[in-house]
């Protein structure tokens, strides 16, 4: 991935890999079916679904996709998380593995959710 600025998903997706490509698509796909109602856009030059604030981003990595359902999205699902590498806010997918895209969409979906009852 290159240090680009980025102003589309389109945008950011046409500068990976072939096989970052396929893997983020699997991911764009899994999150839009998910929150269908959400905003899809670039927030901190990555991919970013919005729907009364952030739910949740991704971005591909060397190695891995990073998925960012912010801290609430890893303490709700930790259990499910325990094969992967996770930290506060984030949690790599190695390309390596077959990639939880019913786990990705439950995440999104638990965000949803949550933004929802915010009282904005």
């Amino acid at each position: 991935m290159s240090l680009k600025k980025f102003f589309s998903v389109g945008e950011y997706l046409s500068s990976l890999t072939d096989q970052q490509l396929l893997v983020a698509e699997q991911v764009r796909q899994a999150i839009s079916q998910a929150v269908p109602e959400a905003e899809e856009t670039i927030s901190y030059n990555m991919p970013a679904y919005k729907f009364k604030g952030v739910l949740v981003y991704f971005a591909a990595w060397k190695n891995h996709l990073g998925y960012y359902p912010l801290p609430s999205g890893i303490e709700a699902f930790r259990d499910q998380l325990k094969e992967y590498e996770v930290s506060k806010g984030a949690i790599q997918f190695p390309y390596s593995h077959p990639l939880p895209l019913q786990l990705i969409a439950d995440i999104a979906r638990f965000r949803l959710e949550e933004n929802r009852s915010k009282k904005k």
